[in-house]
């Protein structure tokens, strides 16, 4: 509901517009007899639009408009005046009105045409009179980064297209803003489909029938991820994230959207995965709510469970059967680490990459010095730490990482994860050294990476 300051000395008519624009209007009205009185308001108010009377004692409509606009207050303002006073357009134009407005013999015509003066002031208001000004302060912040970045307005029309996309696109800002119909999305996909910015306000199943999968979401702002295949050109793996714009009366006005390809930093990986909600962040169940005896442990249950589990993920890829029996061996000795390491892998495989990480991190604290462990859950800090933007997570997968390549200098895929995230940290000339360790390793045969003989163990 707008908020509106309607300011005329005459009490009679003060009272009608006031009935008529909250009747008709739907508005939150407060009156004032004065400028003065006005500005009393204003001290500790704020409102959406006023409507002043021209012809109002001491200060006049004009001139208190002038000190509205030298103390910087932008609110909108109808001048309303009677027959005979063209001039004052003039005056009230110039100095900042949005609308002039006379009173004349026909007061309900009168009364709805200054409903939509106040209407379309605001909204010109809210979007700086038109695109201009909120375009250009929005094109300045986005072009501050270099990561690509785009805004659509309220219409999906094309308001910012910064340099970034100008370069991850070929697709120049002059020619493209102002499409809508999806055009954007086509230098993407090849042709036009929705864009994770058009479906901010939909829900998840909408989301993954676009085939988006979320990393995450809250109000007003999506992270996901998607593959673009092109009717021509490469698979890649797209990052996105979308955030709702609101001006500061809390009137919708567009989506920014971010754009990464990420196919380089993820490898092929995510073709081959179905696309799965990423979960956020739970704690992992308990483990040991039951006491469970040492016969069970003697008799080789845990290990069978587990077995079983293994049978299953590893030999069969039936990942989410696999997982009760992974969770039935934990119940009765939750010390093994190397189940909760193979529970991690399943979670992994179905997309669950923060319960991946869970169960990862659960094996390294129970056996901090295996290469095996440490490695998984480094590459899944890696993971999440380039799909959600977390520079956190990344420093955190470099530490992990240092300490793969400590205990096992020959550890090429360590080195080559390395070299990914310091070029995620900005460190290039780093990043160049880790990836000519992992070549020379690989070139001169000495990669090696210990693992499990995990067909024996079943």
């Amino acid at each position: 509901m707008l908020s509106v300051l309607v300011i005329d000395d005459q009490k009679p008519m003060l009272e009608v517009i006031r009935l008529f624009l909250e009747r008709f209007g739907n508005m939150n009205v407060k009156t004032a007899l004065s400028a003065k009185e006005a500005l009393e308001l204003l001290m500790n108010s704020t409102f959406d639009a006023m409507v002043v009377d021209y012809d109002l004692p001491e200060i006049n409509g004009i001139d208190f408009l002038k000190m509205l606009r030298a103390r910087g207050d932008t609110t909108p303002v109808i001048i309303f005046t009677g027959v005979g006073r063209e001039y004052a357009a003039i005056q009230a134009l110039n100095n900042g009105a949005d609308f002039f407005l006379k009173k004349g013999d026909d007061a309900q015509s009168q009364l709805l045409e200054m409903v939509h003066m106040i209407r379309q002031a605001v909204d010109r208001r809210n979007l700086g009179r038109g695109p201009g000004t909120t375009q250009k302060i929005l094109s300045d912040a986005l072009n501050f980064f270099h990561q690509a970045a785009y805004v659509i307005d309220r219409e999906g029309k094309v308001m910012v297209w910064n340099k970034g996309m100008e370069k991850m696109t070929g697709v120049v800002e002059g020619d493209i803003l102002g499409k809508g119909d999806w055009d954007y999305s086509i230098p993407f996909f090849g042709h036009r489909a929705p864009m994770l910015s058009d479906l901010i306000f939909q829900d998840d199943t909408t989301l993954l029938e676009n085939n988006y999968t979320i990393i995450e979401k809250e109000k007003g702002t999506i992270v996901a991820w998607i593959k673009a295949i092109p009717e021509e050109g490469r698979q890649t793996i797209l990052w996105m994230k979308s955030t709702a714009l609101y001006d500061s009366k809390g009137m919708f006005i567009g989506v920014m959207g971010k754009i990464r390809d990420i196919t380089e930093e993820m490898g092929p990986e995510l073709f081959n995965k179905p696309e799965n909600v990423i979960t956020s962040a739970v704690p992992l169940e308990s483990t040991s709510s039951l006491p469970i005896g040492m016969f069970d442990k003697i008799l080789g249950k845990a290990k069978a469970s587990y077995k079983e589990g293994l049978r299953l993920s590893f030999r069969e890829g039936k990942y989410t059967e696999a997982i009760p029996f992974f969770d039935q061996a934990i119940e009765i000795d939750p010390s093994l680490a190397y189940v909760w390491h193979d529970r991690g892998v399943c979670y992994r495989e179905i997309g669950k990459d923060t319960d991946a990480l869970r169960n990862f991190d659960k094996a390294v604290e129970l056996a901090p010095g295996d290469e095996e462990f440490l490695f998984s859950s480094g590459e899944m800090l890696k993971k999440i730490g380039i799909l959600r933007q977390r520079r956190d997570l990344i420093e955190s997968a470099v530490q992990v990482l240092n300490r793969v390549v400590e205990l096992n200098p020959n550890h090429a895929e360590a080195w080559n994860s390395l070299g990914v995230c310091s070029k995620e940290l900005g460190k290039e000339a780093l990043s160049r050294q880790y990836y000519e360790k992992s070549r020379e390793l690989i070139k001169h045969g000495k990669n090696k990476k210990k693992t499990r003989n995990l067909d024996m163990l079943v």
